[in-house]
């Protein structure tokens, strides 16, 4: 069988946990996520980096720092996962759903704008496949009407739109280091933002509601509860399991980058036939191998051809169900303007086996199985 996916190993991860463990301090906000912090500041050119339990919470904490009230609406694609609704239908907000591009599977930042009413408070871009939505775009439209943007940049580490590292261009950018990301500390992520002024307060929220890391800092001789917050912090073990992963960025990238260019050139030949279609990444976006996905006609198509290459041992899945179409979607959220493309296209992808670890015999399978599929042949 080869696996969809399997977590990221380079090699120096036990070595940098048992490190952890030998600093003595294994609870959040330790030395290696002091080095992940950094790393990340240096390579992506942002300002302030706080390594968090999941992307989730980067979000949840990326909701509290806009100030979302219960009643304001935020927009964003239909087709994300259900943590890039949940962070701000927590703080009570309603969820405007837009239609996507159906190329990029990116939201279409022509539909926004219509979606927008006095109640209107934050923009959410998902950046699909670690591919980026067209920000320069959405940057004006929040400009405009005076509104916040949250990248969810949950697939989009070390991916760039025009030069820039997703996750740094809006207001606060939302990470993901789950165990099926490019680069993983099992479960974890990290809220990105550039504007000093949310510093204090991120800090608050993420130890807990007290001024703790001022305490560290050596800023304040005690520190106590001021406001409100959560744990958001990860262990210091799973931040040593990252810096692994992060030391050997290039050398994952390259592979993953392979793996990627493998599919699109043996594959090529199917979507010329017009039997499936590739992704199609815009000139202005550097993406990051983060998934490679094809499309075929539609859901029974698809169902037909995932179920054929798992009799051959090769497990693909299919990916979002539209979240305006679920029952807390119907609940929490509405879908602006028509859904031309979301529904349809959601029906007719499919995600090929992608991680570091993958063989090349096993991609060169899986191809082979696919340009063998008998209706591709007649």
């Amino acid at each position: 069988m080869i696996d969809f996916n399997r977590p990221p190993f380079v090699g120096k991860e036990l070595e940098y946990i048992k490190q952890a463990v030998d600093f003595g301090k294994l609870c959040g906000d330790g030395e290696f996520t002091r080095r992940c912090s950094n790393w990340m500041m240096e390579h992506f050119e942002a300002k302030h980096v706080l390594l968090t339990t999941s992307c989730t919470h980067a979000l949840e904490m990326a909701a509290y720092l806009c100030q979302i009230q219960p009643g304001d609406e935020v927009i964003m694609p239909s087709y994300t996962f259900v943590s890039t609704a949940d962070a701000f239908v927590l703080r009570g907000a309603k969820i405007v759903f837009v239609d996507i591009h159906p190329d990029t599977m990116n939201i279409d930042e022509t539909k926004i704008e219509a979606a927008i009413t006095d109640r209107t408070k934050v923009i959410v871009p998902v950046h699909y496949a670690g591919v980026a939505c067209a920000m320069d775009e959405i940057m004006a439209i929040a400009k405009k009407y005076n509104l916040k943007v949250v990248e969810d940049a949950a697939q989009g580490v070390n991916a760039y739109y025009k030069g820039r590292a997703l996750g740094t261009i809006g207001d606060f950018g939302c990470y993901s280091f789950h165990e099926t990301k490019n680069y993983s500390m099992g479960e974890g992520g990290a809220l990105v933002f550039q504007d000093d002024k949310y510093q204090e307060a991120a800090e608050i929220l993420r130890e807990k509601g007290t001024n703790r890391s001022k305490f560290f800092r050596g800023q304040i001789d005690k520190y106590t509860w001021v406001d409100y917050g959560s744990s958001y912090l990860p262990s210091d073990m799973n931040a040593a399991y990252l810096y692994a992963q992060l030391e050997a960025a290039d050398k994952i990238d390259e592979k993953r980058s392979a793996i990627y260019r493998y599919y699109a050139e043996h594959l090529k030949p199917l979507a010329d036939a017009g039997y499936i279609e590739q992704p199609v990444v815009p000139e202005y976006a550097k993406h990051n191998a983060h998934m490679y996905f094809l499309k075929v006609k539609d859901l029974k198509a698809r169902t037909e051809l995932i179920g054929y290459l798992r009799e051959r041992g090769v497990w693909t899945v299919f990916h979002y169900i539209p979240l305006h179409s679920s029952a807390a979607g119907e609940k929490f959220g509405r879908f602006c303007g028509e859904d031309a493309y979301t529904t349809k296209e959601s029906e007719r992808l499919m995600r090929l086996p992608m991680f570091y670890n993958l063989d090349k015999k096993d991609v060169e399978y899986v191809v082979k199985c696919i340009l063998e599929y008998p209706k591709f042949n007649k």
